[in-house]
């Protein structure tokens, strides 16, 4: 279940974008969907969306896609919902196969996807769906994290 984060205005209906991939068009246009969906959340709706949201929403996005076309060839449906000052960026494809989670490992070359979707995002959830799965990651619109003397410096 998604809380609300802090100071989050509410939303006469929530804003949200559905887009269908086929399995052959670039990775490199669902982050461009993205970004663009959450220009308009800013600009359009008037939500603010700091720089590291836009940052890690389009990381999620970029990995979820990813993974959908390396183990999940096929239709897959992106979709980027705002709700209580989150984007819950959302990935389905037709595997049924859940991914394996695996556990930290800095020695491992690759296969840290969902490691970092996990650090990153406020929830992270899998589901099964009638047919194949869902993955859901909810990113704060306006959340900054403090900064340290090294960042004040640049």
């Amino acid at each position: 279940m998604d809380a609300p984060a802090p100071h989050a205005p509410p939303l006469p209906r929530p804003i949200s974008l559905s887009v269908e991939f086929e399995g052959s068009e670039p990775i490199a246009e669902a982050r461009r969907l993205t970004r663009a969906f959450l220009a308009d959340v800013q600009s359009v709706h008037g939500l603010p969306v700091s720089h590291r949201a836009r940052d890690m929403i389009e990381l999620v996005v970029s990995e979820l896609v990813t993974n959908t076309r390396k183990y999940a060839p096929g239709p897959s449906l992106l979709i980027l919902e705002v709700r209580n000052g989150c984007v819950n960026v959302a990935v389905w494809d037709s595997n049924p196969a859940l991914p394996a989670i695996l556990p930290p490992d800095p020695a491992r070359v690759g296969q840290h996807g969902l490691e970092i979707i996990m650090a990153a995002a406020l929830t992270f959830q899998i589901h099964r769906e009638p047919v194949g799965k869902r993955i859901t990651a909810s990113i704060e619109l306006a959340h900054e994290p403090n900064t340290d003397a090294a960042d004040r410096e640049r």
